[in-house]
């Protein structure tokens, strides 16, 4: 098949998203990834074809030819058990991360809990104190759902002045999406008797750090899980093993690991991550507080900074969009910095607050250009650029970026993280490795 066989839908040999899936395309034959075949008795035997495999595990593990696919650590100078642990999104595929490779935060370490001794109170303005033991939450109805967890500081390098020169999913990998199981919180809620003038519920975690927020009455009545599970085997400890909150499409400081206590109160705590943190000084003096909900985002991950495309010709851009308001709806593609854009084919399931697979087309020429997306919510929001971001938020920006991501291609094929307009970050940024969030 020729290139000519096929019309671009937007600039820089952007292709209808559908060709790939229809069949249109041959795909093996225009990259060359398949050769001619063979007569089924000319397949030679390998040589573990020729003895037995290994025996059983007890636990199943990753290839070891898949070793170099790992969590990205970095802790806070002088205090090992205080930083982040990034997701590898640009080696991942689907929606699921394995419970291995979610990203972690921890401000004091991980608390090694012995769950039977565990509990969970329920106090303040209700009409009973309730205490339950893990094995009591075990047995009340539970239910599941998919759903992405990401840290509010996630991205914030793209504040800084300089596009900072790492692999996707290590500048963007503070975010992962699991299937979580537990019980309902309102049924717990209700069990307590919630006092007409509560509006808020603290929530406190069992770690060292003690980390407490305030999550919204109404956000703990609908939707809030009291989650146990993660794909489907019990949470691991450095995701709050035995109990956290699941606070779907928050921020992940309000998702308490190692939940203990949730106290209903007519104010919030404004504990130090309520206002020390996520509190930013606005353009118009003002301050933003409370911006507890995940904005609109996408992220192209293959190809991605840190790697090469194999010469001219046709590839799959693909990537990532979720959205804290609701289900995905729409991502465009632009392969000549944002001049053009054409739609993606979004992979099933689309799911609310869940992460969302996308992928199109690309015929590369192999001229230097500037790769980006662009996702909308089933709100109508969209994925800003970043200067529309730094003209909102001003200056003083840390949490809460989510602008375009632009990848430059250059004219060897290698991909680098870089700015497509003149914005600067704030001049007092600090590096994003070093940060607390």
């Amino acid at each position: 098949m020729q290139r000519d066989d096929v019309t671009a839908v937007a600039g820089n040999g952007l292709l209808d998203r559908r060709l790939f899936l229809s069949g249109a395309l041959k795909f093996s034959a225009i990259v060359g990834l398949a050769s001619a075949g063979r007569a089924a008795a000319d397949v030679p035997d390998e040589p573990w074809m020729r003895e037995p495999g290994a025996a059983f595990s007890n636990y199943g593990a990753p290839s070891p030819h898949e070793k170099a696919v790992v969590r990205w650590i970095s802790a806070t100078a002088g205090a090992p058990t205080n930083g982040v642990s990034w997701s590898p999104l640009h080696e991942l595929d689907g929606i699921l991360t394995p419970s291995g490779l979610h990203f972690e935060r921890h401000h004091n370490g991980v608390p090694q809990i012995e769950p039977a001794q565990h509990r969970l109170v329920i106090n303040g303005d209700v009409e009973r104190p309730l205490e339950f033991t893990i094995d009591a939450l075990l047995r009340y109805p539970r239910v599941s759902r998919l759903c992405v967890i990401e840290c509010g500081g996630n991205s914030n390098a793209g504040w800084l002045q300089k596009p900072i020169q790492n692999a996707a999913g290590y500048f963007h990998g503070l975010v992962s999406c699991s299937e979580w199981t537990g019980v309902p919180l309102r049924l717990v809620l209700a069990e307590a008797g919630i006092k007409p003038a509560a509006t808020w519920l603290v929530a406190e975690g069992a770690d060292a750090f003690g980390m407490t927020v305030s999550v919204p009455l109404a956000k703990a009545q609908d939707d809030c899980l009291l989650a146990l599970f993660q794909n489907g085997e019990r949470l691991r400890p450095e995701q709050g093993y035995p109990l956290r909150l699941l606070v779907p499409g928050w921020e992940g400081v309000v998702n308490v690991k190692w939940l203990r206590t949730l106290t209903s109160s007519d104010r919030p705590v404004m504990a130090r991550n309520e206002t020390a943190r996520y509190t930013e000084l606005q353009p118009d003096g003002s301050a933003r507080m409370f911006t507890q909900v995940m904005d609109v985002k996408s992220l192209l991950t293959k190809p991605s900074a840190g790697m090469r495309l194999d010469g001219p010709g046709f590839y799959e851009l693909g990537g990532l969009a979720w959205s804290g308001r609701g289900r995905v709806t729409r991502v465009e593609v632009s392969a000549d910095g944002g001049a053009s854009w054409a739609d993606a084919a979004l992979n099933d399931p689309v799911l609310p607050q869940c992460f969302t697979r996308f992928r199109v087309p690309w015929h590369w020429d192999g001229k230097p250009c500037v790769l980006q997306s662009r996702a909308t919510d089933e709100t109508g929001a969209v994925q800003p650029t970043r200067a529309a971001l730094l003209e909102a938020r001003g200056r003083h920006g840390y949490f809460h970026y989510h602008a375009i991501v632009s990848w430059q291609v250059d004219a060897e094929g290698v991909l680098t993280h870089t700015y497509v307009d003149a914005a600067d970050a704030p001049a007092a940024a600090t590096d994003p490795f070093d940060a607390d969030w």
